[in-house]
């Protein structure tokens, strides 16, 4: 009787598997990878710029259709919106290509900002309308005091760097000298 249901399971279990697995064959659709970063930078006394990227990446088997990027997320009271736009379209986007979507807004209000994802939505002939989301940002610390960069910065970043560099060859170098000078002890026995 065990081995009968055991039997009964395992053949439940491979048909399952070869039902799925041909149901995910069959349905071919986009997969959205969505990438918003944004950045600060200062502009004059007083005043900071946002410059936001978002960049969707299609890694699904399919391409997908009227594809349009909102990211409303921005608040007019902190922001204003100094160059392009906070959504954007295109008619398609095909498998394995990117697209990317730039603005640049400047910060009017002092204090740390949570960002929220952006919104892209897409067709796919068999499906309709689907919706992905971005990755967050960081919260942003917008007009806060920034303290000046240490004197030796410059330093600590290039042995940070570079420094596992210059010990190899410097050890490099330090064997090849051993190597090409004779010896005390070879000069003795001549």
């Amino acid at each position: 009787m065990a081995i009968h249901m055991t039997r009964s399971s395992s053949t439940f279990a491979l048909v399952f598997m070869v039902l799925f697995s041909a149901s995910l064959a069959s349905s071919e659709v986009p997969f959205m990878v969505v990438h918003k970063k944004a950045s600060l930078s200062p502009f004059k006394s007083g005043s900071e710029r946002v410059s936001v990227t978002i960049d969707i990446y299609n890694q699904g088997s399919s391409t997908a259709y009227d594809v349009s990027v909102a990211d409303d997320g921005w608040n007019s009271d902190i922001f204003d919106i100094v160059s392009g736009n906070t959504s954007m379209s295109w008619e398609k986007l095909d498998v394995g290509d990117v697209l990317s979507h730039s603005f640049e807004l400047e910060a009017k209000t002092k204090g740390l900002f949570y960002g929220s994802p952006a919104v892209v939505t897409f067709r796919v002939p068999s499906k309709g309308v689907l919706q992905a989301y971005s990755t967050p940002i960081l919260p942003l610390d917008v007009l806060a005091e920034r303290v000046p960069e240490q004197k030796f910065e410059w330093a600590k970043r290039l042995a940070a760097k570079y420094g596992s560099h210059v010990s190899v060859i410097s050890l490099v170098v330090a064997f090849a000298y051993l190597i090409a000078s004779p010896s005390k002890a070879s000069k003795k026995k001549r």
